[in-house]
């Protein structure tokens, strides 16, 4: 009877009576299975048959009623979704593939009737709610939904006191204390062998966004924008916001959740391939994005940067490093807020200079200046003018509606004027560059900017944890002490490792250019057609990807703090003979790195032996 059950629902369009039936992903691999006990909404996720999220409350509050309590469900309606599409991140292609279903719930003491939408992946699931409302009718919603994360779990996760820039904590689950804060994703090993996850949330649109609050008994609890402690950040540059801040926001109309995901799969690679935070949000409006994220004037490409290693703040200092960019192949100078001070005509000039050098132009601004409509259009329709190829937009340092909102506020301002965008001071990404492909990155990590960081231990960290919500501008790539416990050939890597399609490097480009691993810098592509996390790797204490661009493969190795010797097998090669490039670790040296040139095969093995926070890249061209 379950099954067919289950095979029932599979034939569309179905209509089945929904609470304890499961939604089954594509390949059978994943099911989330919702309950109604005692009239209270709960919900599980599990991966072949072994629990990722044990039976948790799940639910929504409208105007401090939780419309989850005393409810009764109707009939579902199932769909499918099978489709890709072009993206600028871990791979060219996207794939969006799910089982999902609507269920229409009603509140019985109010008669309130609302929908729950779940989708079920292979390696994954989403959900979210919507209550439909008139328009112009104003309710504040708020979160009732857990996530209870199975006994003899690890968890990766930071708190909200950098806002997004921290470090993670690693802990057993039944080490977490009651009151923790965790800035999303955080990321689970799940006992038994049985694999990893990861929560986050995706489509966050006019809504606040979602922090988890640890219970002390397993479970993590959805908390909106206005219920986080405000950052150190946001409490030194908006302390007479903090109140307003602490405030629940009010939704206009239909009340629309983001997404609530819960990625899950056997291995880190499963993770670091997951679509589903950008599969979720809304697709680009063909009108400003004709091509999607292939739209002509959408640009990804590298970019130097004088604010972390030195460089002259004036107009013939910024030439300079457009003509060393031109040099090093990359596509963009980002300018710090220095250029304010110049005069349109000596803006213009230094982007006719640059484009000279095939480089653009890319400005720093402060958020707090761009919160009134006229204002951005007026600094937008400068960087027309000047022909500006985008903005670096700092300073968010919250996650209120109000703060969301300014976010789709710059992009579509930014979109109208053909330019592209980098956040700063944001956070997390939820696949916003997916409905506005002209976001090519944002910060919400703690990069090389940061300083008293245990950084071998963290960048190992990252690729697993913070990046699996996409792309990061962590500014990689710094020979001087701030790479701390690093060396040379970890912070060549660093480049390889962290997906930002705007990939801002933090050294000096001169510094690059006299690297005896230039040539290597040099070949770094932004973004990539395929990425594989390698089996050696393991959640901050070492690294391993394999990417492709093109035919041309790259395995790029950051190691954490202790010295260790691995294998990476080459089976992800193509037919034939490639020429290999090479850059290890010195034994002697943590400040200089070894160049080797080689020949490789697919059924081959390197070897590699690397230095406590060490690294390794290796280039394999045809």
């Amino acid at each position: 009877m379950h099954m067919r059950m289950i095979a029932a629902w599979l034939l569309l369009p179905a209509a089945v009576a929904f609470a304890g039936v499961p939604v089954t992903s594509p390949g059978g691999k994943v099911r989330f299975t919702l309950a109604v006990e005692d009239g209270r909404l709960s919900y599980q996720v599990a991966r072949n048959g072994s629990a990722v999220i044990e039976p948790s409350p799940l639910g929504i509050v409208v105007d401090g009623v939780n419309l989850a309590e005393g409810v009764e469900t109707g009939k579902a309606a199932a769909y499918r979704v099978n489709t890709t599409y072009p993206w600028h991140g871990v791979h060219s292609v996207a794939a969006d593939r799910c089982n999902g279903v609507r269920i229409p719930i009603k509140h019985l003491k109010s008669g309130a009737a609302y929908t729950l939408e779940v989708r079920a992946y292979d390696d994954g699931v989403a959900f979210r709610f919507t209550v439909p409302g008139r328009e112009g009718e104003r309710r504040t919603p708020d979160e009732a939904t857990v996530f209870r994360i199975p006994a003899g779990s690890t968890v990766w996760y930071h708190d909200f006191e950098g806002h997004y820039e921290g470090i993670h904590a690693k802990r057993t689950i039944e080490d977490v204390k009651a009151g923790d804060w965790a800035a999303p994703p955080l990321t689970i090993r799940l006992p038994g062998n049985s694999g990893y996850a990861a929560i986050t949330e995706g489509a966050l649109l006019r809504y606040s966004g979602m922090g988890l609050q640890a219970d002390g008994r397993g479970g993590f609890a959805a908390r909106l924008g206005h219920a986080h402690p405000p950052s150190y950040p946001f409490r030194l540059r908006y302390a007479s916001d903090v109140q307003r801040m602490s405030e629940p926001a009010v939704v206009a109309g239909a009340i629309t959740t983001p997404w609530r995901i819960i990625m899950s799969g056997p291995d880190l690679n499963t993770l670091v391939n997951c679509d589903i935070v950008h599969n979720v949000a809304p697709p680009p409006g063909r009108k400003l994005f004709p091509k999607g994220a292939k739209t002509a004037w959408i640009k990804p490409g590298r970019a130097v940067w004088r604010y972390l290693d030195g460089g002259e703040t004036t107009l013939a200092g910024m030439k300079e490093f457009s003509r060393l960019a031109g040099e090093l192949g990359f596509e963009y100078n980002v300018i710090e807020g220095f250029w304010q001070k110049w005069s349109e005509q000596e803006l213009k000039d230094l982007v006719d200079t640059s484009r000279r050098y095939g480089v653009g132009i890319i400005l720093w601004k402060h958020s707090r200046d761009l919160r009134d409509a006229a204002a951005r259009r007026k600094f937008f329709e400068l960087c027309s003018r000047a022909g500006v190829a985008g903005a670096k937009i700092d300073f968010f340092d919250h996650e209120h509606k109000d703060v969301v909102e300014l976010y789709e506020a710059c992009l579509r301002e930014a979109a109208e004027f053909r330019q592209v965008v980098n956040f700063h001071g944001a956070n997390k990404p939820s696949g916003e560059s997916r409905t506005w492909p002209n976001e090519l990155t944002r910060e919400a990590i703690k990069g090389m900017e940061g300083r008293r960081v245990p950084r071998a231990r963290h960048d190992a960290t990252l690729p697993f944890t913070r990046m699996l919500a996409g792309h990061a501008d962590y500014t990689p790539l710094l020979f001087s002490e701030r790479r701390a416990d690093t060396t040379w050939a970890h912070q060549v890597a660093s480049a390889a490792i962290y997906t930002s399609p705007l990939l801002v490097y933090g050294a000096h480009p001169k510094t690059m250019l006299e690297n005896p691993a230039a040539g290597i810098i040099k070949s770094i592509p932004s973004v990539w057609d395929e990425t594989i996390a390698l089996p050696v790797s393991e959640i901050g204490e070492v690294a391993a990807f394999a990417r492709r661009r093109g035919d041309r493969w790259f395995v790029a190795v950051m190691n954490g703090p202790d010295a260790r010797a691995i294998d990476v097998p080459l089976a992800f090669l193509g037919a034939g003979k490639y020429h290999a490039e090479l850059i290890r670790d010195d034994p002697q040296r943590t400040d200089a790195v070894k160049v080797e040139q080689g020949a490789a095969a697919r059924g081959e093995s390197l070897r590699i032996e690397l230095a406590p926070g060490g690294g390794f890249v290796a280039r394999f061209s045809k």
